[in-house]
């Protein structure tokens, strides 16, 4: 009997060690995720930033233009 009990502990350390093997693996693939959408996070809005200064570069334009016929 004590075998058995022994043997099922055994392949449930086993489990586990294969499910804290997984997660790690998982934990990992998250981790480069985030960083990869953290640097597309600022790229965008770097771009942003650029468009709206050409806009209000454009608005200034137009200002000066209507002031100045």
């Amino acid at each position: 009997m004590a075998n058995r009990e022994f043997s099922a502990l055994q392949r449930r350390i086993d489990e586990l060690i294969d499910l804290c093997h997984q997660l790690n693996d998982e934990n990992k693939a998250l981790k480069a995720r985030e960083a990869a959408l953290m640097q597309e996070r600022n790229r965008l809005s770097e771009k942003n930033e650029l468009a709206r200064s050409r806009v209000d570069a454009m608005i200034n334009r137009l200002k000066a233009l209507e002031q100045n016929p």
